[in-house]
């Protein structure tokens, strides 16, 4: 919606008003003009709310945007907006795979409290599972206070009518439902018609059709990131001529695998030997060209200035595919910092200081809290909804440490045991490949290089205990990715924390 417009139409008509009552003279104009002055004084008080665009990588590397150090792939679009807006160093997301996160941001809460710790197994429409409805997304309470709501590209929380984007809070989807999807339309248009023709009962979901509301898309001819940055356009294109702000979350699938990219990006890398690494930088610089994009759209229609643009990653970088997250240790899966340490930028012209850098702790989960309160949206969060994360915006905005005292875990349940990663401060507690506990002081050794747990034993068993707290407030997996890892719960194999939080 266009703030600036409206207000200028209204003052017009005002003057109108004013001028009429001047000069006609006529009884009561002294009460006409006492209104007109407290609508202009209304009009100047109330506060904007921002539209919101959420822009989310998939398998996106720490050190795989300019912005955070990127020698090798052009990101000129999101380096613009990050170095005009606020990067945050220390952002984290509450699971190391794409599907936990993702539920984590949309609920505010660890996917471990409400079921969603694994992935959504493929083609998820056959398990008719995903998240309950009991939980109220975040994209629901900005619709039902008046935002206007869009998703697109991947969704991957649940695929049958009722866990479904437009039933989620999202006016406008379009995009896909499961977990990932293949980029190039002749590619995985002509499989899946040979899966069809074959009469194949359960055709895998990568190659399944883009949706436009629960309707089957049919002129998608693009390359998938193009094709949904260009929905992204259109999206911020229709609904700023709507009489309400905007919330458009840019769920991009790229860089997950496959490693697919257009022929002319490729040629943009061709110095870069390692073919996983080339196909990926190209795959990055896609999205990067559909944000820039969107950008241009929000200025043409005026709605740049009032805009919230919040850019991140699911989670860690995939190594074995082209990913860099120097200096962080490991990848995509892991709980050390390469896991679920991830770019992220908030960039809003004249309200997030410009050029600045927030390198306190920060959690993905603070975002439900922290947009549903610029949106003046609270009222609509309800009672008995449970969040994990605070609203960071003031101390934010101040450069100040909002969650000191706070503690961002992470866990990532295996074959037969778990891994868990616990920060408070400057200390991290990570137990990984059912080995024993160590700590890192994460401020001076990012590269979790230098155990110190024996120097420091008590701040270790503290940051274990409270591990182990909050694994007491888990449930029971709803549903696993593959059968062998159900059979392990069902069988009651797993998860045995006492076994995890056991300092010996």
């Amino acid at each position: 919606m266009n703030y600036s417009k409206k207000i200028v139409a209204l003052y017009s008509v005002i003057a109108l008003i004013v001028s009429s009552c001047n000069d006609t003279k006529k009884e009561g104009a002294d009460d006409t003009k006492k209104e007109t002055k407290q609508l202009v004084a209304k009009v100047i008080e109330t506060p904007k709310r921002p539209n919101i665009l959420l822009v989310l990588c998939d398998d996106l590397g720490y050190a795989d945007v300019g912005f955070n150090g990127s020698k090798d792939i052009k990101t000129p679009a999101l380096d613009a907006l990050a170095l005009t807006g606020t990067k945050l160093t220390s952002a984290y997301v509450p699971h190391p795979f794409c599907g936990p996160s993702r539920a984590g941001i949309m609920t505010g809460r660890y996917a471990h409290t409400i079921g969603a710790q694994f992935n959504l197994p493929p083609n998820s429409e056959t398990i008719s599972k995903g998240i309950d409805v009991g939980e109220t997304f975040m994209s629901k309470v900005l619709q039902e206070s008046g935002y206007s709501t869009g998703l697109v590209g991947k969704w991957h929380l649940g695929a049958v009518d009722k866990y479904h984007p437009n039933n989620r809070g999202f006016d406008d989807f379009y995009g896909f439902l499961g977990g990932g999807h293949n980029y190039h339309p002749a590619d995985y248009k002509a499989k899946y018609a040979v899966a069809k023709a074959k009469g194949t009962k359960v055709i895998w979901d990568y190659l399944s059709p883009l949706e436009h509301n629960g309707k089957e898309v049919v002129d998608d001819n693009e390359y998938l990131t193009d094709v949904l940055s260009n929905q992204g356009v259109r999206f911020i294109q229709e609904y700023s001529k709507k009489d309400a702000p905007f919330f458009l979350f840019m769920s991009y699938n790229a860089p997950h695998t496959p490693l697919e990219a257009k022929k002319e990006d490729l040629e943009m890398f061709s110095n870069i030997e390692d073919k996983n690494r080339r196909t990926y930088a190209a795959m990055v610089h896609a999205v990067d060209r559909g944000v820039g994009k969107m950008v241009e759209a929000l200025k043409t229609t005026g709605e740049y200035e009032n805009t919230l643009i919040i850019f991140f990653s699911d989670n860690g970088g995939k190594l074995s595919k082209g990913a860099n997250n120097f200096p962080l240790k490991e990848g995509k899966g892991s709980v050390y910092e390469g896991g679920f340490r991830i770019p992220m930028f908030f960039h809003w012209p004249g309200k997030v200081a410009s050029g600045m850098i927030y390198n306190y702790p920060v959690s993905a989960l603070d975002l439900y809290p922290t947009l549903t309160a610029l949106a003046n949206a609270n009222s609509k969060i309800p009672a008995d909804k449970v969040l994990t994360g605070k609203n960071i915006w003031d101390g934010f905005l101040m450069n100040k440490e909002v969650k000191q005292g706070d503690y961002i875990f992470t866990m990532r349940h295996r074959t037969g045991f778990s891994d868990v990663g616990v920060r408070s401060g400057k200390w991290k507690a990570v137990k990984a490949n059912d080995q024993k506990w160590e700590l890192f002081n994460i401020e001076e050794d990012i590269e979790e290089s230098n155990d110190i747990s024996a120097n420091h034993p008590k701040i270790l068993k503290k940051l274990i205990l409270e591990a182990e707290a909050w694994s007491k407030t888990h449930i029971q997996p709803k549903w696993w990715h593959n059968k062998k890892t159900g059979e392990e719960w069902t069988k009651d194999k797993m998860p045995h924390f006492e076994k995890t939080f056991s300092i010996d």
